[in-house]
C-alpha cells in the first residue's frame, strides 16, 4: 500500500467497521534482522523466491482469527519484512482489504476475489456446516487463483497462530517429485475419512495403494507447504475435483474438503515435524471439547473442530489452552450492526 493513499483508507475504515460491527486494533510494525536478506520492494516483491509467501482465505466469519494469524506470523518471524501474504476473498473484498489495512498498514499483501460459484455445485453436505463454506474449498485453486510467478506458499487456515519463525516452514525441503508437505499423523485411523461405500468398492479403495511413496497417512490440510509450478504441472485441481464429482454422484467421504486432498496426496507428500500443525485444539465436529497439547515441541496451535477460541471467549466458556490465543487477539470493541 502506498502511504498517500492510507488517510484515505483509514478514514473509510472507521465507517465499514462501524457497520460490520468490529473494530481492530493497529498492530505494532514489525522489522527484520539485521541478517535478513535484502528484498527490493517494488511489483516483483510478490514473486520473489527471496521472500517468505504465506497464502490464506479471508472473511468476514473467520476475520478475528484470520488478524490473530497475521500477528503471529509477523511476531515471530526474524525477517517480518520479507513475508507477503496472498488473501483469497468470496465477497466483501474492498471491505476486507480496508480491515487489514487498518490494523497492518505496513503489511505486504495482494487480495485475489475469486468467484466461487463453479466451487458451490461440487461441494456436499459435510458433517459440520462451516465445512461446507465454498472459500473452504479455494485451497484447490490456489495454483489457479495466484500468480504464475509464484512457485511456492505456506497456505494456513485462520484459527491457528505461530509462536516460531514461518521462514522455518517456508524454506521446507521438498524432493523434486513432491508437490506438498505437511505433518502426517500415521496413527490416525485412516478408514474413518471414508464411507463404507468407497471401501466396499475395490475400483475406489485401491486408489489409495497405487502409485504412493509410501503407506497413505493422515495429514491436516489447514497447514500446508505447497509448490505451485509443480501443481500445475500435474494439474492437481482436475484430479481434486473429479473426486468431488464423483462424490456428487456416490457418497464416499463425510468430511469437506480434506478427503479428495488425501485421496491424492496421502503418502506422496513430504513429512514436516509435527510441531508445526499442533491440531485439533478445536476438539471434534460436533461438540468442541477441549483438548489437551500432542507430546512435544510447539512451533504452531491450530484450533481445528468445532471449538473456535474467539467464540468460546465471548461465551464464556474458554478452554485453557484458548488463553494462548488471547494475546493475539485485535479485536477493539464491537458494535450493533446498522440497518440499512
Amino acid at each position: 500500500m502506498h502511504a498517500s493513499s492510507l488517510p484515505y483508507l483509514i478514514l473509510f475504515i472507521s465507517t465499514v467497521s462501524f457497520a460490520a460491527g468490529e473494530r481492530f486494533k493497529e498492530a505494532p510494525e514489525f522489522f527484520n534482522s539485521p541478517e535478513c536478506l535484502i528484498v527490493e520492494n517494488d511489483d516483483g516483491f510478490f514473486c520473489s523466491e527471496k521472500a517468505v509467501h504465506v497464502a490464506m482465505t479471508l472473511d468476514a466469519a473467520y476475520l478475528r482469527g484470520s488478524m490473530a494469524v497475521i500477528l503471529s506470523v509477523l511476531q515471530h518471524s526474524s525477517c517480518p519484512q520479507n513475508i507477503v501474504f496472498h488473501f483469497v476473498t468470496s465477497k466483501q473484498t474492498h471491505r476486507l482489504q480496508n480491515y487489514v489495512v487498518s490494523s497492518f498498514p505496513y503489511l505486504k499483501f495482494r487480495i485475489y476475489p475469486h468467484d466461487v460459484a463453479a466451487i458451490s455445485g461440487l461441494i456436499s453436505t459435510s458433517i459440520r456446516s462451516a465445512l461446507d463454506s465454498p472459500l473452504n474449498y479455494a485451497r484447490n485453486y490456489l495454483a489457479e487463483i495466484l500468480p504464475t510467478c509464484l512457485s511456492r506458499v505456506v497456505y494456513l487456515d485462520s484459527d491457528l497462530i505461530l509462536v516460531d519463525d514461518i521462514s522455518k516452514l517456508f524454506f521446507t525441503h521438498i524432493p523434486t517429485d513432491v508437490v506438498l508437505a505437511a505433518p502426517e499423523y500415521c496413527n490416525a485411523n485412516f478408514t474413518t475419512y471414508f464411507t463404507p461405500t468407497f471401501w466396499s468398492n475395490p475400483s475406489l479403495s485401491i486408489t489409495l495403494s497405487l502409485n504412493r511413496l509410501r503407506p497413505p497417512c493422515y495429514f491436516n490440510t489447514g497447514v500446508m507447504v505447497m509448490e505451485l509450478k509443480k501443481w500445475r504441472e500435474g494439474d492437481y485441481t482436475r484430479k481434486i475435483i473429479e473426486w468431488m464429482e464423483l462424490q456428487k454422484r456416490i457418497r464416499i467421504y463425510e468430511l469437506g474438503s480434506l478427503p479428495p486432498f488425501l485421496l491424492v496426496f496421502a503418502g506422496n507428500i513430504a513429512p514436516v515435524d509435527h510441531r508445526w500443525n499442533q491440531h485439533g485444539l478445536g476438539g471434534d465436529n460436533f461438540v468442541g471439547l477441549c483438548r489437551d497439547l500432542h507430546p512435544g515441541p510447539v512451533s504452531l496451535l491450530h484450533w481445528s473442530g468445532k471449538g473456535k477460541p474467539w467464540v468460546r471467549l465471548d461465551d464464556g466458556r474458554p478452554c485453557p489452552l484458548d488463553a494462548l490465543w488471547v494475546p493475539y487477539d485485535l479485536l477493539e470493541s464491537r458494535f450493533d450492526l446498522i440497518e440499512s
